[in-house]
């Protein structure tokens, strides 16, 4: 017998970040995710998707009251979608098949009441950049923000009737090899025009840069739909919580005549550091975190966006970026391994310029979705 009881105080607050350190604790390749991250989007005060939806968490008990399973489930106003389509993330469970087919069953009717007719998950409430996703190849140290979970989630799903939406690909490769003549060549052509010029960004002009992060974001991404425009004082706000952990040699502009048009964002893996915090981020933690990352280098650095405006696209622009960024992080750094953030599938204009890089596929992870009419046309993410 199973139960399910909604998170409203703190102790069940506490057992849901505790759960899956359990759960987790003889597995080499955990990191512990920060407990602030996690409470903060469950926080309507610091989550603005609430203002448009809604959002519940439920511990799973057995009939000895211990927690066997946990999720969060939740209807997301921006998520726009071809039916009504909510949403399940932050699920960890034991491994047993009977367990997990009641907590998407318990989630499925708490969406059918709000009028959903599908779900999809593991996502967040919120934005793609954070816990989105299940690994089903690559078990390997979780990056910053990225979920984590055995390899036997991916049966919990697939037999409860989930099917893959898309796939999100995550590339990497060290950053002294060679990089691709492609990009040296467009590097080299671009070099010549005299109105290109990049720049690394740096934490002294945070609002010129959230300006110009804003306008190429928006103007690259724009035909993709799904709640992906910005605004830039959400922009700006993110860059000073940033600020502490932004490597001034590692993230790149490039201008027309002074006018924003590609990017290149990078930071360093803070899950490197974080790591050997255990979840926690108290007066104590940040001291030592302040200790680690002064004294313990970090040689991975992540990936976070790419972005070339329309009229810019096709034109070799992203190699002049790369190999001038390459070349300067490269003298003015420690780090040997970038990995890029994931790349959906219905991306293959992204994923062709990964893989120009010489780049590898170090993981994989997976969006689901389950259609609540068995009977309906299973269709996958458009292509972009």
């Amino acid at each position: 017998m199973i139960t399910a009881e909604e998170v409203q105080n703190d102790s069940q607050k506490k057992e849901f970040l505790e759960f899956p350190a359990r759960l987790y604790k003889n597995d080499k390749n955990y990191i512990r995710p920060r407990n602030i991250d996690i409470e903060d989007i469950f926080n309507p005060a610091k989550n603005k998707t609430f203002k448009a939806g809604e959002c519940t968490r439920f511990l799973f008990r057995n009939k000895q009251m211990e927690t066997v399973g946990k999720v969060a489930v939740f209807i997301n106003e921006a998520y726009q979608q071809k039916q009504p389509t909510g949403g399940i993330g932050f699920f960890d469970c034991i491994d047993d098949q009977e367990t997990a087919d009641f907590i998407f069953d318990y989630c499925k009717n708490w969406l059918q009441q709000r009028g959903v007719e599908a779900m999809d998950g593991p996502i967040n409430f919120g934005e793609r950049d954070k816990f989105w996703g299940l690994v089903i190849e690559g078990f390997i140290e979780p990056l910053y923000g990225m979920n984590y979970n055995f390899p036997y989630y991916k049966n919990l799903f697939e037999n409860y009737g989930f099917k893959i939406y898309f796939e999100q690909l995550c590339f990497s490769r060290p950053i002294f090899a060679e990089v691709s003549r492609v990009f040296t060549v467009m590097h080299a052509k671009h070099s010549k025009n005299s109105d290109i010029s990049a720049r690394p960004m740096t934490k002294s002009h945070l609002e010129k840069f959230a300006s110009d992060f804003t306008e190429i974001y928006n103007k690259a991404w724009a035909s993709h739909g799904e709640g992906k425009q910005m605004e830039e004082s959400k922009v700006l706000k993110m860059f000073k919580t940033m600020k502490p952990i932004i490597n001034e040699h590692i993230s790149w502009f490039v201008y027309d005549k002074g006018k924003p048009v590609a990017m290149w964002m990078n930071l360093p893996d803070t899950n490197q550091w974080f790591k050997y915090l255990n979840g926690k981020f108290g007066l104590w933690e940040k001291l030592k975190f302040l200790w680690i990352k002064k004294f313990r280098k970090n040689e991975k650095m992540i990936g976070l966006v790419f972005g070339v405006v329309p009229e810019w696209q096709r034109k070799g622009l992203e190699g002049y970026m790369i190999w001038e960024g390459t070349q300067h992080l490269r003298k003015h750094t420690d780090f040997k391994v970038t990995e890029m953030q994931w790349i959906g599938d219905f991306n293959p204009k992204m994923i062709k310029i990964a893989e120009n890089l010489d780049t590898t596929v170090t993981r994989k992870l997976a969006t689901y979705r389950y259609l609540f009419d068995r009977n309906k046309d299973f269709e996958r993410h458009p292509e972009l």
